[in-house]
C-alpha cells in the first residue's frame, strides 16, 4: 500500500501535540486525520476507515486504553500506538495486552515517531498480502477436496470448474485411486445441481442383473423376492447428478440399456412396460482405456461417444511428484483429526522414500500408508519405519540393501533429470531451496551431462 492511502488519526485532547505529530506524518506522505478525544476518535472509526491511531493515554472522558479496547473489539486490524507523558511498566503491560502495536514517550522525536509509523505500515502490508497469497493458493491448489500444484492437474480441474456450469455428460479418466469420485463430486458441488442428490454407482461391484435392478429400479413380481416396487438410481438422482463408476466393466447388454436412456433420456423399470423422463447430469468414470476397448470390440462406439462429451483425465501420482508434500500435508490434517491424533509431520529420510515410491495404487494407497504410520508411529514425527514402504525393485542394486541416502540421491537425479538440470525448477518441485540442492548435488557426487541431465561422476 502507498503511503497516500495509509490513513492514520492522531488523537490528543492537545492540540499543539495534535498539530506536531500531523505536520511531521503528513511531510512522510500519510493522509492524516485528528480527533480531540476518545469519543471523537471512536465516531470517526464509524465514518471512515483507519489504518493507524497514534491515541494519548491520559485524555478527558474516555481514556486511550479505553479507546485502545474498544477499537480492537470492532476493528482489530487497526494498528494502534499509544502516546504517554508518564510512561510505566504497569501501563505498557496493559496496552500491550489490551493489542497495542507499541507506546511512545512525551516528549517526542519526530524521527522515531516516523520509524515506528513505517514499520506498521510494513507490517500491514506484509499482512494483506500473506491474505492475499493464502487466498490464491486456495484457487490454485484445491478444488474441494482435490488439491494440486501439478501444472497437468490444474489443467484438469481448471476444465473441471468450467464443465461443472454446463449440463454436459463428463467422461473422468484415470487410474485407480486418482480420486475420479471426489472429482464428480466437485463438479457436481460447482454445478446448478448442487442442491440436488449426488448418486455414485460403481459398476464394477455387481453382476449384470443386479446391477440393472440398482440403476433403472423394479416393478413389484419383476422377479423372485420383488416384493415391492423400487426406484433406481436414476430416479433418486432426479434433478441433480448420477455418477457411473467403472462404466468401462458394464456388459454389453447394459451397454445397450444405458445407450437408450442416454438418447431418450426416459428410463424403464426392469419387469415394467411404461417408461418415464429422467432428469439426471450423468459423469461417468473408468480406469480402462476406453478407445482401445471400442476398438478391440469390447465398448460400444456409440455410447463412448454419448459419454465423452467433455473428457478429463486425473494424472497419477508418480506424474506428479511434486504434489507428494502437499498432499502429504492434507491428509496427516483429516487423518490426525479422523484418529484423535496429533502428528507434526514426516521425516525428512521418510519423504524422501514418499518421494521415491511409484505409488500404483496413487492418492489412495499414499492415504492409506499414512494412516498406517500414523497409527504405529510413537512420536509426533512419521519416520520412514512407520511408513512400512518396500522400495521398488528396479531402485534396489542386486545383493545390496538400499539405505536412505540412496532413495534420496535417486530421487534427486530423476528430478534434475525430468527438468533438463534446471536446478531452479527442481528444487521447487524438491520443495527444498536451491542452496540445499546444490550441496546435495555435491554430496552425492552428481554432475550436469550432455543435454543439460545431470549423472552420477566416475569418482563417487
Amino acid at each position: 500500500m502507498s503511503k497516500k492511502s495509509t490513513r492514520i488519526l492522531v488523537v490528543d485532547d492537545e492540540e499543539i501535540v495534535r498539530e506536531s505529530l500531523s505536520g511531521w506524518l503528513e511531510k512522510d506522505g500519510h493522509t492524516i486525520g485528528t480527533a480531540a478525544d476518545g469519543l471523537a476518535a471512536l465516531q470517526a472509526l464509524e465514518e471512515k476507515p483507519w489504518s493507524i491511531l497514534l491515541v494519548d493515554l491520559k485524555m478527558p472522558g474516555i481514556d486511550g486504553l479505553e479507546v485502545l479496547r474498544r477499537v480492537k473489539e470492532k476493528h482489530p486490524e487497526t494498528a494502534i500506538l499509544i502516546m504517554t507523558a508518564y510512561a510505566t511498566v504497569d501501563t505498557a503491560v496493559k496496552a500491550m495486552k489490551l493489542g497495542a502495536f507499541d507506546y511512545i514517550v512525551k516528549p517526542f522525536d519526530p524521527e522515531e515517531v516516523s520509524l515506528i509509523v513505517e514499520k506498521i505500515v510494513a507490517q500491514q502490508a506484509l499482512v494483506r498480502e500473506n491474505v492475499i497469497l493464502r487466498k490464491a493458493l486456495k484457487r490454485e491448489y484445491q478444488f474441494h477436496d482435490l488439491v494440486t500444484k501439478s501444472p497437468a492437474m490444474l489443467a484438469t480441474l481448471e476444465l473441471a470448474r468450467i464443465a461443472a456450469r454446463s449440463p454436459s455428460t463428463i467422461l473422468i479418466l484415470g487410474e485407480s485411486g486418482t480420486g475420479k469420485e471426489l472429482l464428480a463430486r466437485a463438479v457436481h458441488a460447482e454445478s446448478p445441481r448442487h442442491t440436488k442428490p449426488f448418486v455414485a454407482v460403481s459398476c464394477a461391484a455387481l453382476s449384470e442383473t443386479l446391477l440393472e435392478s440398482e440403476l433403472f429400479g423394479y416393478e413389484k413380481g419383476a422377479f423372485t423376492g420383488a416384493n415391492a416396487r423400487r426406484e433406481g438410481k436414476f430416479e433418486s438422482a432426479r434433478g441433480g447428478t448420477l455418477f457411473l463408476d467403472e462404466i468401462g466393466d458394464i456388459s454389453p447388454k447394459l451397454q445397450q440399456d444405458l445407450l437408450r436412456v442416454l438418447e431418450e433420456r426416459r428410463v424403464t423399470r426392469v419387469g415394467g412396460t411404461e417408461s418415464f423422463p429422467i432428469d439426471v447430469r450423468i459423469i461417468a468414470a473408468t480406469n480402462r482405456d476406453l478407445p482401445k476397448e471400442v476398438e478391440e470390440g469390447r465398448f460400444r462406439q456409440d455410447l463412448f461417444y454419448r459419454l465423452n462429451v467433455i473428457a478429463t483425465r486425473l494424472v497419477p501420482l508418480r506424474e506428479r511428484r511434486e504434489d507428494i508434500p502437499l498432499l502429504v500435508d492434507t491428509l496427516l490434517e483429516q487423518l490426525g483429526s479422523e484418529l484423535k491424533r496429533e502428528v507434526e509431520g514426516v521425516a525428512a529420510e521418510a519423504m524422501a522414500v514418499l518421494m521415491a515410491h511409484s505409488w500404483p495404487g496413487n492418492v489412495r494407497e499414499l492415504r492409506n500408508v499414512l494412516e498406517r504410520a500414523i497409527v504405529v508411529s510413537t512420536g509426533p514425527m512419521l519416520t520412514a519405519r512407520d511408513l512400512g514402504l518396500t522400495l521398488r525393485p528396479e531402485d534396489a542394486v542386486p545383493g545390496h540393501p538400499v539405505s536412505l541416502a540412496e532413495v534420496e540421491r535417486q530421487h534427486i537425479a530423476a528430478i534434475l533429470k525430468q527438468t533438463a538440470g534446471n536446478v531452479t525448477q527442481s528444487a521447487r518441485i524438491l520443495d527444498i531451496d536451491r542452496v540445499t540442492l546444490y550441496a546435495k548435488i555435491r554430496k552425492y557426487g552428481l554432475s550436469r551431462a550432455e543435454g543439460g541431465e545431470f549423472e552420477e561422476t566416475s569418482g563417487r
